[in-house]
């Protein structure tokens, strides 16, 4: 992971806040702005923490479809939120908690059960001052301790949603110094088909979040490309700031240089100098570079790796995506990801995967799906084709393994088929009186034991490891025998839960009952991801090294 410096603010003086709020349309990029921001602030040596606002009246992301809301992120303490939070931990190198997540269900279900309470001493509950109290009480909270907060509210500008939201941000700003607070507002800036820069969405959206009684200090113009002088101009004079206060966010090829664009913008000086902080920053040349060096590694060789799910959706996997990508930073290389339908597997087999250099089977919960991600398991294990499993990935191996090596016909999880025969996948002892789904699966950061002399430990270095978890099913111990002389051994452990498998004699097989794609960071790539990549890449290279030798022979 990138050093961070050491911190040079007086923390005494309270926390700075960062509001970030878009416009025009959602799918901007607030988040990536939001988290570059927080990348350079922490780069200049300050603490630096994210709040993300998700205004929907869900408490949490937990019950969420992916392609509703993108993947469900799991936080250390076993929060369930917004893949955002997973964008903030990765650029600043935090472990967030459940409360950087505000959602509207939270705030009213906290406000309510005061009422039921009598906390409000007769009083008519209102959403001001009761529901924007507890917003401002839950920034605050959250910032405590911190130098620079940001805080990115969802949707946009205008959703009605929002709305207690931005009233409870404007009530913040009239509460705080003027040089504590900083309005950011994210807007589309597109071409028209003449090529010319259009300011006019930007123009509107301006226009509805002052009608609020918010005055962006900062426009970040979304573009194709650079904002041109005159467009900045523009914007400037119809939203009433000045022109070194609007930036540029052109489209970049990997998120992961955003920081280093609005670095070359200038905005982390303009922030500073608002927040009256510029003699604090550590001068420019004692600002770390390794955040740079990292995500701007020369690519010299290329892995195809192909992600079996049933969500034909990136946000549905954005950790794994982000965590191949860390890994391929390690070692110079471009992991190009290939979606693979797992029903169309579960159909037929029809050369899905003739050309890949490694599998992923990825988590999930549900049947469909699930036969596709069995046959994807058993080629890699049948073609030696390096593999890894994530939660459910892991145990439809442990599925795969029992009916097509041990004869377990039938085999399969009893989330899946309640009448298998082979339950070697069963709920967890403590679930079988739940009823509710969200936030009552095991969650959140579980130590998991690792055998010696195995994969897993070479991998990890270490006889244990630290990993965050989402699910309810798990290895049934009734089939632990089963499995006691196989060369498909169970590395890691949690009392008798079983965490981690690999498979004897095969490159690289692997699969963990926790996702390790949470815990990834650019330049500290999740273990069983580094270690996917490596074999992904020597397969690469001996399966060039045949072709060669072939072709020479043919030549000859």
């Amino acid at each position: 992971m990138p050093t961070e410096p050491d911190t040079q603010y007086d923390s005494s003086l309270g926390s700075k806040f960062i509001f970030v709020t878009g416009g025009v349309m959602s799918g901007l990029g607030k988040g990536i702005t939001a988290a570059s921001t927080g990348r350079l602030l922490k780069n200049a040596g300050f603490d630096v923490t994210a709040v993300k606002v998700d205004p929907y009246l869900n408490v949490d992301a937990g019950t969420m479809n992916p392609y509703q809301h993108g993947e469900v992120y799991v936080l250390k303490d076993g929060g369930e939120v917004d893949l955002d939070l997973g964008n903030y931990e990765r650029f600043l190198g935090i472990d967030m908690h459940s409360d950087h997540n505000i959602t509207t269900g939270k705030t009213y279900q906290h406000v309510i059960e005061k009422e039921r309470a009598g906390d409000y001493l007769g009083k008519t509950v209102q959403i001001i001052p009761h529901i924007t109290d507890d917003i401002k009480r839950r920034i605050r909270e959250a910032a405590e301790g911190t130098d620079v907060c940001i805080v990115e509210v969802g949707g946009t500008v205008g959703d009605i949603e929002g709305m207690p939201y931005l009233e409870a941000l404007r009530q913040f700003a009239h509460e705080e110094p003027e040089e504590n607070v900083l309005f950011v507002h994210v807007t589309l800036v597109p071409y028209s088909k003449n090529g010319e820069q259009k300011t006019k969405p930007t123009q509107h959206s301006v226009k509805e979040v002052r009608s609020i009684g918010l005055q962006p200090d900062v426009i970040v113009g979304r573009s194709e490309t650079q904002l041109e002088p005159e467009t900045k101009d523009k914007i400037a004079l119809f939203c009433d700031i000045p022109t070194e206060a609007v930036f540029s966010n052109p489209d970049v090829e990997d998120v992961y240089h955003v920081p280093l664009v609005v670095e070359e913008e200038g905005l982390d000086e303009y922030v500073l100098e608002h927040f009256e902080l510029a003699e604090q920053a550590l001068p420019p040349e004692e600002r770390t570079r390794e955040w740079r060096e990292v995500v701007t590694t020369e690519k010299r060789d290329d892995v195809t790796i192909a992600l079996v799910g049933k969500y034909d959706l990136e946000d549905a996997y954005m950790s794994i995506h982000e965590s191949l990508k860390h890994a391929g930073f390690e070692f110079g290389a471009d992991v190009d990801v290939e979606w693979v339908f797992a029903d169309e597997l579960a159909e037929g087999y029809d050369g899905q995967l003739d050309d890949v250099d490694g599998i992923i089977v990825p988590g999930g919960f549900g049947m469909r799906g699930t036969e596709g991600k069995i046959e994807a398991i058993r080629y890699a294990r049948e073609h030696e084709i390096p593999f890894l499993g994530l939660c459910l990935g892991f145990q439809m191996a442990v599925v795969e393994y029992a009916r097509h090596v041990l004869g377990l016909e039938g085999a399969h999880s009893a989330e899946m088929d309640e009448e298998t025969p082979h339950p070697v996948i069963d709920i967890l002892p403590e679930q079988y009186e739940v009823e509710n789904l969200g936030g009552t699966m095991r969650l959140g950061e579980h130590t998991t034991v690792i055998e010696p002399e195995t994969l897993a430990y070479e991998l990890y270095d270490d006889t244990s490891c630290q990993e965050r978890h989402r699910h309810r099913y798990e290895v049934n111990p009734e089939y632990f025998e089963a499995f006691a002389d196989e060369p498909l051994t169970f590395s890691g452990t949690a009392g008798n839960r079983m965490e981690i498998l690999e498979l004897e004699g095969h490159p690289f097989f692997l699969g963990t009952q926790y996702h390790p794609e949470y815990s990834s960071r650019p330049g500290e790539p999740s273990p069983p991801f580094f270690g996917l990549v490596e074999a992904a890449l020597e397969l690469a290279e001996a399966t060039t090294d045949s072709d060669t030798h072939t072709q020479t022979e043919v030549s000859h």
